[in-house]
């Protein structure tokens, strides 16, 4: 492999990595949408106990046994979506943006970046230094 990727592979294999970074985002997402869900679960179970409390116990055990602790896709609580999308296809999407990574740019991440940074900055300035640790 030459150290020295053209630009059109650099290219290629930064819109790979900005992919996989739209992917960690949706990921992040289906985070969000994990806990949220189980919050809400949590929370309508304390709502399920108010009503019972208040004298509404025929509903109280109708949202109980319909709603709490229901599945969120058939079979499936929010954790076993997030696990299945790990599995299955982010923990093979960063697979393969690694072995490309290290196929195409000697497993260098974000070399559009690092020319841009190398371009952009000012040489000589001390907040402009290359690399961290750099003097100017």
């Amino acid at each position: 492999m030459d150290n020295h990727p053209d630009e059109a592979t650099i290219d290629a294999v930064g819109r790979l990595t900005e992919a996989l970074e739209t992917t960690e985002r949706a990921r992040g997402h289906l985070y969000s949408f994990h806990q949220l869900t189980g919050t809400a679960d949590l929370q309508l179970g304390d709502a399920v106990e108010q009503l019972r409390k208040a004298g509404h116990a025929e509903l109280a055990d109708e949202i109980d046994r319909e709603i709490v602790g229901r599945n969120v896709i058939t079979g499936r609580w929010t954790f076993q979506v997030v696990e299945e999308y790990d599995d299955t296809y982010w923990s093979a999407f960063r697979d393969t943006e690694r072995r490309v990574r290290d196929l195409l740019a000697g497993g260098s991440r974000h070399l559009h970046e690092a020319n841009m940074k190398e371009e952009r900055r000012t040489h000589g300035h001390p907040h402009h230094t290359a690399e961290p640790g750099q003097s100017v």
